[in-house]
This record gives C-alpha cells, sequence and structure tokens, in this order.
C-alpha cells in the first residue's frame, strides 16, 4: 500500500511538473543588449507616442490663440422692387434696398499676445510632461531589464542543482529497487527535489512577469523570450567615487522633469494672471456700413466704433483666481523642491548600502562549485548523511541565489539613483 501512494505522488508531482513547464516554456528567445532595448522603446512606446500628440496640441492650441478673430459681414437686401418715395428728400432712383455691414473685432492692451504665450508655455508644460514620463517609463525599462537577467541566472543555479539531485534520486531509486537502502531516504531526496521545482516555477513566473513588462514597453506581441546581455565588469565598477550626495542634489533640483514641469505651471499662472489682467479692457470693435437706399439718402457710407463700458464687470473674479492658482503653484514648487531633495538623499544612502554590502560580500562562486562535486562523490560513497548531503546543497543553492539578489539590488539601486537625479549618470551599459 506504501508503495502505491508512493507511485501515485511520484505520477503527480511529475505531471504537474511538466504541465507547469510546457505552459512556461519559451518558443524563442532573442538576445537583446540595453541600448538596442531603449532605442526600440524611444521608437514603439505607445505611451510615449500618445504623449508626443498631447505635446502637438498643447502647440496647435498656442497658434490659435494668436490668431486674429474673424471678420464680421452683414448682408441685407430688400426683397421687393417698389419705388423710393419721401416726403422730404427728393425721390431717388427706382431699386431694391441693400445693406452691408462689416465688423471687425480687436484685442487691445496686448491680450492676443498675452493669451499667446500662456498657451505657448502650456505646450512647455507638456513637453515636460513628456520628459518625465520618458524618465518613468525608462526606470521601468531598465530595472525590469536587470532584473530579468539576474532571475535568470538564479534560474541557472536552479537548473544545475535540479539536474545533479534528479541523477542522484535516480541512481537511489534503482537502489531502493534492489533493496538496498530504505524508502525514507529516497522519500526525502524526492520531497527535497520537489522543492527546488517548486522554487524554480516561482521564479519562472517572475520571470514570465517580467518579460511581459519588456513587451509592453517596447511594443512588442511576437511572443519571443528576451535574455539580457550584461557585461559583468560593467556591473561591478558602478561606484559613489566622486559624487558627492550635495552634489547630485543640486543636479536633481536642474534636472528632475517633474520639477521643471512645476516651475513651467507656475510660470504660466503667472503669464495667465497678466492675461486676465489685460482681459479687463474692453474689446474695441470697429465697423463699416453701406446702405444703398435705407437711410436719408442713397448710397449711405458709415464707419462705426463699439466699446463694452467696464462699469460692473472688470474681470476681477478672475484675476482673483489666477492669483490664488500663483500662489498655489509656488506652494507646489517648494512642495517638489523637497520632495526631490528628500528622493535623492534616500536613493543615494541606499546606493552606498548596497555597494558596501556588495564590496564586502565574497563573490567567488568557483569553490562552492568544486565543493558541491565533492559532496556529491561522498554522498555516493556514503562518507556523509542525507542531512548533511541536502544541508549542503541547500547551502549552495543560497550563497548563489542570495548573490544574484545582491546584485540585483545594487543595480536597482543605482538606476533608482538615475532616476532621482534625473540624469542617467551611472551606467552598466
Amino acid at each position: 500500500m506504501r508503495r502505491i501512494l508512493w507511485l501515485a505522488f511520484l505520477l503527480i508531482l511529475n505531471i504537474n511538473s511538466a504541465g507547469l513547464a510546457r505552459v512556461l516554456a519559451p518558443t524563442d528567445t532573442i538576445r537583446l543588449t540595453l541600448p538596442d532595448a531603449e532605442q526600440r522603446f524611444f521608437r514603439n512606446n505607445l505611451a510615449v507616442l500618445a504623449q508626443q500628440y498631447n505635446v502637438s496640441v498643447a502647440q496647435a492650441q498656442a497658434i490659435q490663440a494668436r490668431l486674429l478673430d474673424n471678420p464680421t459681414i452683414y448682408v441685407e437686401q430688400d426683397v421687393l422692387n417698389r419705388r423710393i418715395s419721401r416726403p422730404v428728400v427728393p425721390e431717388g432712383t427706382v431699386g431694391n434696398e441693400a445693406i452691408v455691414t462689416v465688423q471687425q473685432l480687436f484685442s487691445i492692451a496686448g491680450r492676443r499676445r498675452a493669451a499667446g504665450r500662456v498657451a505657448q508655455q502650456g505646450a512647455v508644460v507638456e513637453q515636460y510632461n513628456l520628459q518625465d514620463l520618458l524618465r518613468t517609463l525608462r526606470y521601468q525599462l531598465r530595472t525590469s531589464y536587470y532584473d530579468l537577467f539576474y532571475k535568470q541566472q538564479t534560474l541557472k543555479v536552479y537548473a544545475t542543482e535540479i539536474a545533479s539531485l534528479t541523477r542522484t534520486v535516480g541512481l537511489y531509486q534503482s537502489q531502493f529497487d534492489k533493496g538496498n537502502i530504505a524508502l525514507k531516504e529516497v522519500i526525502r531526496l524526492r520531497a527535497f527535489l520537489f522543492t527546488l521545482e517548486s522554487e524554480r516555477q516561482t521564479i519562472l513566473a517572475d520571470v514570465a512577469a517580467e518579460q511581459a513588462d519588456l513587451h509592453v514597453l517596447l511594443r512588442d506581441n511576437s511572443g519571443v523570450q528576451y535574455v539580457p546581455v550584461v557585461d559583468f565588469n560593467r556591473t561591478r565598477a558602478l561606484s559613489l567615487n566622486g559624487y558627492a550626495e550635495q552634489q547630485l542634489i543640486d543636479t536633481a533640483q536642474v534636472r528632475r522633469t517633474d520639477l521643471n514641469a512645476r516651475r513651467a505651471t507656475l510660470e504660466q499662472q503667472n503669464l495667465n494672471l497678466r492675461l486676465q489682467q489685460k482681459l479687463a479692457v474692453p474689446d474695441l470693435t470697429l465697423g463699416y456700413t453701406y446702405d444703398k437706399a435705407g437711410s436719408y439718402i442713397n448710397n449711405y457710407h458709415a464707419l462705426s466704433v463699439g466699446m463694452a463700458v467696464p462699469l460692473f464687470n472688470r474681470n476681477q473674479g478672475n484675476i482673483q483666481a489666477a492669483k490664488a492658482q500663483v500662489a498655489g503653484s509656488q506652494l507646489l514648487v517648494e512642495q517638489q523642491q523637497l520632495v526631490v531633495q528628500s528622493e535623492v538623499h534616500q536613493a543615494y544612502q541606499l546606493a552606498a548600502r548596497s555597494d558596501e554590502l556588495f564590496q564586502a560580500t565574497n563573490r567567488d562562486t568557483t569553490p562552492f562549485t568544486r565543493l558541491m562535486a565533492g559532496i556529491e562523490q561522498s554522498y555516493a560513497k556514503r562518507l556523509i548523511t542525507l542531512v548533511e548531503y541536502l544541508d549542503y546543497f541547500e547551502s549552495f543553492k543560497n550563497n548563489l541565489v542570495q548573490l544574484n539578489t545582491l546584485r540585483a539590488n545594487r543595480v536597482r539601486a543605482f538606476e533608482q539613483l538615475n532616476y532621482a537625479v534625473g540624469k542617467p549618470i551611472f551606467r552598466a551599459d
């Protein structure tokens, strides 16, 4: 009965592992360098392309704000052909009455130029928003790229351990079938193998998520699996040497696009305040009227001038609102400056701690590789117990996995510092 249950457990394990492996198995792979990925990102990303249209819309609105108002033409024609007769004025010619009026609205006090400046500044704001979107998405691209690379390196560790342990399980299964060893030893080995397979499937799911993020960022629906290409020498060379924290904060205060967008919005609000003040001056309307036979004389010509009298509405409410918007935008600029300073400080400290831990860690994995070869032989010769053998296996795996995690966290910390500064200062590509 125990043997039947054991065989059923193995059958379920193999079916589940094989099924999940088929789901997550890549159909095709392609090696991808980070510069190539960034180039494809700038060319294909849909969010970036959509934001570029917003910039174009704002620029078109700036053009529209500077255009003159169209003249108004009014034509009135009598539909009855009658003889013109007046009791005082001598009779005129026989014909229809016709009236033509042309009017043109003029914005005075420089209002059209002021409106154009406000709209143009709106285009500047949208341009900074585009640059900030690029900053954010590029950070996501680069971190996903490096995370994918180090997870794939971790998968290689699991592949090596699983292949080695599978061989050992096969050998001990044959020994159990011959009655040379106890069943509990084979079960313990298979349980540890199942644990490794489960951990591997979790990492495969993370890899699939990173692959999906890259496909979206690069606008790629081909279904290929990316294999990032990273130079370990360049990643090891990342260092904060030569860069003081205050220096990076000063750079961020100038380069951060979200901060510049807030400043541009403040300038737009100042321009809008000046526009609202100019709107207190009413528009001027000039006109010309021709009346063929409807006035006290034939062929009547007249000029007209019109302007609203600013007795009640002097645009007071909009001016007060614009002043409040300026004050609010000023506070938002100051708030964003504090945010930038805080983010650079935190990112700098994180990068310093990650680099310090990385530099203090023994990154030579050669002794572990040699040791595992000897451990397999020692266990095969029964020189060490099963518990010792599995403990060595676990230690070997944990060391390499934690080392890859440390490498990934360190690179991510430098990328986060680049993101906080707003400029790619620390690069490993």
